[in-house]
C-alpha cells in the first residue's frame, strides 16, 4: 500500500490536487482514503504525469514564437542579448531564469549551458556559435577571408618567409648568409639583436624572415594552424636528398597552402646531384619547373654564398604572385612569436604585425594580458614609433607575458582592455589559476569538454588534486572535439589528452598513435578526476622503509674469495633471513654493506635463523668481514603514497 502523500510528492503537487486528477483520470478516492494499492497506484501516477506534461507542452506552445525555432549563441550573452535572439520579452526570460534558480538582471551574461536550459523551457533549440577564436583560425587566414568579402584599400606588403627542412641540410647557413648579402653594417648597423625575426632588403623590398627553421614561432603555429608564414623556402641538401624532416616540412607546407620554394643548397660538394634531388621532390608531388611543374628552385651553396641573390629573386617573384597586401591605416593586427618575462623591463613580446599599424601609447589585448605600448624596437634593438604590416616589433607594456600564437588587437581605451580581458579570464578557475606548482612533480594535462560548462566545472574539480610533491598542469584547454593541434601540442609538452563528452577526429586519432600520445574520452566527471588522481600517484616517489631484522655476531671465517665470504655466527637478536641486506659493524661503526645470499644450519640451506641459533651464510659484498664483526639484518621496502 502506498500513501497518497507519498504519490503526491512524487509528482511535485499537493495531495488536493492529486485527488482532483486523480477524479479526472478515472481514479475516484473517496475523502477518508488515505492509502492505495501499488498496481492501482502506479497506473494513477502514470495517467496523471501524462496529463501534467500534456498541459506543460499547451502552456509552452502559447509563448512559442512563431519564426524563432533555432538560435546560436556565443559562450556567454546578456540576458538583453538573448532575449532577442529568442524573440520574447526581456521579462519573460528573466521569470523563466528564476524558476530555474539563476538570479539575473537584464544587463548580466549568462553562460552558454543556462541559456541552453531556458531555451528548451520555450521549446527553442540552441547552438552554439561555430565562429572560432582568431587565435585558432590565424590571422593570415581570416584577413584573407575579410579583404575577399569587402573593399578595402590594400597596399602591397613585405612577404613573411620561414626556412624549413631536414636536420644538417642547412637552413641556418642560408640565413646567416642571406643575412650578410642583404643587410649591411652601413644600412642597419648590424645584426646583433634577433628577437624572433628580421628584415632584409632585396632589390629594395624588404623580406621577413622568421629567426630559425626550428623557431618556437613556426611549432606554436602549426599546431594551432594560425599561420603567420606567407611561404617557406624548403632547404634540400643536393648531396644527401630528401629526407623524413623534408617529407613532414613539405607535408605541414601544403596542409595549410603555403607556397614553397625549393633551395637545391650544397652543390659546391664533389657529391651532389641535383637532378637526384628533383627526381625524389617529384615522387613527393613536388614538381619543380624544370620537371614541368609549378615550383620555383634554385640550386644554391649557402656556406659559399653562392646563388643567393637568385633565391631572393624567386622568393620576391612567388611572393609577387601571391599578391600579398594588406591595410596600413586601420588599428593594427597581428600575433606573438616570441615572449618572456624581462627582470629589468617587465613582459616583453615579439609581434609579428599582419595587419594596420601599431603606435606607441596605444592600448592593446593580447591573448590573456592587455596593456599599453610603452616601447617598440625594430629587429635590430632601434627604437621606433610605428611599425607596419608584416614588420617584426618588440614591445613593452603589457601587464604579463603572453603566449607564443597569441593575437594582439588594438582597443579604444585600456578600460575596453582591461574589460575584454577580465571577461575572458571567467572561463578560467581562480583555484586553477593562483595555486602554486614550483618544486612539484607536474603532470601535464590538456582537456578538451563539450561545452565551457563542462569545462570550468571540469577545471575545478583538477585545481585540488595535488600534494606537497605532485601537481596537474593544464597546458592547454579549450571546447570542441580532439583535433590535430591538441594531439600535436600533448606531443610536444609530453601532455595526456583528456575529452569530455567529445570526439576525436580520424586524423587526429592517427596522429596520436603515430605520436604515441595517451588519450581518454569520458561521460562521467568523476570517472575523469579519478583517473587523473591514479595518474598523479604513479609519478610520485615511494616512502622508502627500513626494518632491522636482527643481528649476527661473526664466529668463524671458512672461506673468503672476491666480494664473497662464507663464515660461521650466532644471531644475538631478532632473526636473519635470506635475501635481506647486511650492514657490517666493526667497534660500532658501520664499515660496509653486502647482501646476504644464504643460510645453512647443519650444512642444511633455511629460509631464516631465529635468535640464539648458530648458523653459516654466505656473504656478498665489497667489504672483508673479520671474526667478531656483527651483522645486522635489515630490508626496505617502497611505500606507495596516495593523495
Amino acid at each position: 500500500m502506498l500513501n497518497l502523500s507519498d504519490i503526491a510528492k512524487e509528482l511535485n503537487i499537493t495531495n488536493q490536487e492529486l485527488r482532483e486528477r486523480a477524479g479526472a483520470v478515472g481514479f475516484k478516492l473517496k475523502a477518508s482514503v488515505r492509502k492505495i494499492d501499488e498496481r492501482t497506484a502506479a497506473k494513477m501516477i502514470r495517467a496523471v504525469k501524462a496529463q501534467l506534461e500534456k498541459e506543460a507542452k499547451e502552456k509552452k506552445a502559447k509563448v512559442v514564437p512563431k519564426k524563432v525555432k533555432k538560435i546560436s549563441i556565443p559562450e556567454t550573452i546578456t540576458v538583453r542579448e538573448f532575449s532577442k535572439r529568442l524573440g520574447l520579452e526581456a521579462v519573460d526570460v528573466i521569470k523563466q531564469l528564476m524558476k530555474n534558480g539563476v538570479m539575473a538582471t537584464i544587463n548580466e551574461e549568462i553562460d552558454y549551458d543556462t541559456a541552453v536550459i531556458v531555451a528548451s523551457d520555450f521549446n527553442i533549440k540552441v547552438q552554439k556559435e561555430k565562429a572560432k577564436a582568431l587565435k585558432e583560425i590565424g590571422v593570415r587566414k581570416k584577413l584573407k577571408e575579410e579583404f575577399a568579402k569587402k573593399k578595402v584599400k590594400l597596399k602591397e606588403r613585405p612577404p613573411v618567409v620561414v626556412v624549413i627542412g631536414h636536420v644538417d641540410h642547412g637552413k641556418s647557413t642560408l640565413l646567416e648568409g642571406i643575412q650578410e648579402v642583404s643587410i649591411t653594417a652601413k644600412e642597419f648597423g648590424g645584426i646583433t639583436q634577433h628577437i624572433g625575426a628580421y628584415q632584409v632588403k632585396h632589390k629594395n623590398k624588404p623580406i621577413t624572415f622568421l629567426d630559425t627553421p626550428g623557431h618556437e614561432a613556426f611549432t606554436a603555429m602549426r599546431e594551432r594552424g594560425a599561420k603567420v608564414t606567407d611561404l617557406a623556402v624548403l632547404v634540400v641538401a643536393a648531396d644527401d636528398g630528401v629526407k623524413p624532416q623534408t617529407i613532414e616540412a613539405i607535408r605541414h607546407a601544403k596542409k595549410y597552402n603555403i607556397p614553397i620554394v625549393v633551395a637545391i643548397n650544397k652543390i659546391d660538394k664533389p657529391e651532389a646531384d641535383p637532378e637526384k634531388v628533383k627526381k625524389e621532390l617529384a615522387s613527393k608531388d613536388v614538381l619543380l619547373e624544370d620537371w614541368g611543374g609549378h615550383v620555383v628552385a634554385q640550386e644554391i651553396s649557402a656556406k659559399q654564398k653562392k646563388n643567393l641573390d637568385k633565391l631572393l629573386d624567386s622568393i620576391l617573384l612567388v611572393a609577387e604572385m601571391e599578391e600579398l597586401r594588406a591595410e596600413f591605416d586601420v588599428p593594427a593586427l597581428g600575433t606573438v612569436i616570441e615572449a618572456h618575462m624581462d627582470h629589468e623591463r617587465g613582459p616583453v613580446a615579439t609581434v609579428l604585425i599582419q595587419n594596420g599599424t601599431l603606435k606607441i601609447g596605444e592600448a592593446v589585448t593580447c591573448g590573456n594580458t592587455f596593456g599599453v605600448i610603452k616601447h617598440l624596437e625594430d629587429f635590430l634593438g632601434k627604437k621606433i614609433k610605428k611599425a607596419g604590416p608584416s614588420t617584426p616589433t618588440k614591445i613593452l607594456g603589457l601587464d604579463s607575458v603572453p603566449e607564443v600564437g597569441d593575437v594582439l588587437s588594438v582597443e579604444e581605451s585600456k578600460e575596453q582592455a582591461k574589460a575584454k580581458i577580465a571577461k575572458l579570464k571567467k572561463l578560467i578557475p581562480r583555484a586553477l589559476a593562483t595555486r602554486e606548482i614550483r618544486g612539484k612533480k607536474l603532470l601535464n594535462l590538456i582537456v578538451k569538454t563539450d561545452v565551457a560548462g563542462s569545462l570550468d566545472a571540469i577545471l575545478g574539480a583538477l585545481a585540488p588534486l595535488e600534494s606537497p610533491k605532485v601537481a596537474s598542469h593544464i597546458v592547454h584547454f579549450d571546447v570542441g572535439k580532439i583535433t590535430e593541434s591538441d594531439v600535436m601540442r600533448a606531443s610536444s609538452t609530453n601532455a595526456t589528452i583528456l575529452g569530455f563528452h567529445v570526439d576525436i577526429s580520424p586524423v587526429a586519432k592517427r596522429l596520436a598513435e603515430d605520436e604515441k600520445v595517451k588519450y581518454k574520452i569520458y561521460e562521467v566527471i568523476y570517472e575523469l578526476t579519478d583517473d587523473v588522481k591514479k595518474m598523479l600517484e604513479e609519478i610520485m616517489e615511494p616512502e622508502i622503509k627500513r626494518t632491522k631484522l636482527g643481528k649476527l655476531e661473526v664466529l668463524a671465517i671458512f672461506r673468503t674469495e672476491k666480494k664473497r665470504v662464507i663464515l660461521g655466527g650466532k644471531v644475538t637478536s631478532g632473526k636473519l633471513r635470506k635475501d635481506v641486506q647486511i650492514d657490517v659493524i666493526r667497534n660500532k661503526k658501520k664499515i660496509g654493506q653486502g647482501k646476504l645470499v644464504n643460510l645453512q644450519i647443519n650444512k642444511v640451506n633455511v629460509q631464516e635463523v631465529k635468535q640464539g641459533k648458530e648458523c653459516g651464510m654466505e656473504f656478498e659484498g665489497e667489504v672483508k668481514i673479520k671474526e667478531g664483526d656483527v651483522l645486522e639484518a635489515w630490508k626496505e621496502e617502497k611505500i606507495k603514497k596516495s593523495l
